[in-house]
């Protein structure tokens, strides 16, 4: 008999190549729950269920007396919400995984490598802050209960609609995408210097889908990442070397970034500073004993290339100009160029 999954969410970045590895490789029964938006990168099989998660009844409704061995959650990111599933899927799943995120690891890190056991403690971001409270939730339910939950924490991880970047706008990164190949400087937060993890989402695939149905995985938390690691310098380099253009970086200290970017809605602060300024290099040894076929296959260079292929390929879809971003990134360094003459 197959395996059972649900999926809370399952047509993003990661969770896609999670389900497409599911039904294609491992031959499981995949169920995915969303409002039915980006249906169609879902592969042939998936049993789809178009709910609002927020709204319990009509869930209940769909779902009747279904069970599952994994219900899955990749769109929580309050504790109210996780309160909502745990009252929703208690008694329903053999396992609950739910993602949260390695920007939870204490800021400023007390060390660069990071371990599963490396305290969570973010002041520069809500985002992490709020992750943090769902994990202890969950984990209290699992000491309290036996609430029979699994906590996954990624780190940066990509896909092919989307190009690695530390400081963009609203709009996304195609706008420093465009910088760079009309040969304009680019922002670097700080001096390129601090180490970077960066994860495909298929490799990210593989040890997620490890994890699932693992008796070993219950009631433990798993950091899952590439063991490749780039400074911000050689990720931007990289890049460019792909679009086959001279890398102008643009080097600019992450605290006048936020304090340049709050009256525009840029939180560099939580982004930056409670996160892609810090230099992390991730041990991912515990995942590795648990998952043994945990490995990094995608190079940055190799899926990078990927990436600005299917970008370059796609502009309707991935080319989202940012005129607003492109005017701040020309002022910013205006004014640090000009206070250099000045002084």
């Amino acid at each position: 008999m197959k395996k059972r999954a649900l999926f809370i969410g399952g047509t993003g970045t990661i969770s896609t190549a999670i389900v497409r590895r599911l039904v294609n490789e491992l031959d499981w029964e995949v169920w995915v729950l969303n409002r039915g938006n980006r249906a169609q990168v879902l592969p042939e099989g998936v049993k789809q269920v178009i709910a609002d998660i927020n709204d319990e009844q009509a869930v209940l409704e769909k779902l009747g007396d279904e069970r599952f061995d994994c219900v899955c959650e990749f769109i929580g990111f309050t504790v109210s919400q996780v309160e909502r599933d745990y009252r929703l899927f208690k008694g329903k799943t053999k396992q609950y995984i739910y993602i949260s995120s390695a920007s939870a690891y204490h800021k400023p890190a007390a060390g660069y490598v990071i371990t599963e056991g490396t305290t969570l403690a973010n002041p520069y971001w809500q985002y992490s802050r709020d992750k943090i409270e769902c994990e202890e939730f969950l984990m209290k339910k699992y000491r309290e209960e036996g609430f029979p939950v699994t906590i996954v924490r990624p780190s940066h991880t990509y896909d092919e609609r989307n190009i690695p970047l530390g400081v963009h706008g609203k709009n996304g990164f195609w706008q420093v995408i465009k910088r760079m190949m009309e040969g304009r400087p680019v922002i670097i937060q700080g001096d390129g210097s601090s180490l970077w993890t960066l994860t495909w989402n298929s490799d990210f695939a593989i040890g997620y889908t490890g994890l699932m149905a693992n008796r070993h995985a219950i009631g433990e938390a798993f950091q899952i990442t590439s063991d490749e690691t780039l400074s911000w310098d050689q990720i931007y380099a990289t890049i460019a070397d792909a679009l086959g253009v001279e890398l102008k970086a643009y080097h600019v200290s992450t605290d006048f970034l936020a304090a340049a970017g709050d009256k525009y809605g840029y939180d560099f602060t939580g982004s930056l500073k409670g996160d892609k300024s810090v230099s992390v290099v991730f041990d991912n040894s515990k995942l590795k004993r648990v998952v043994p076929d945990m490995s990094t296959n995608v190079r940055f260079d190799m899926g990078v290339r990927i990436a600005l292929d299917y970008v370059l390929a796609h502009p309707e879809e991935c080319q989202q100009e940012d005129p607003e971003f492109d005017g701040w990134c020309d002022r910013v360094i205006a004014a640090l160029e000009k206070a250099k003459a000045e002084i």
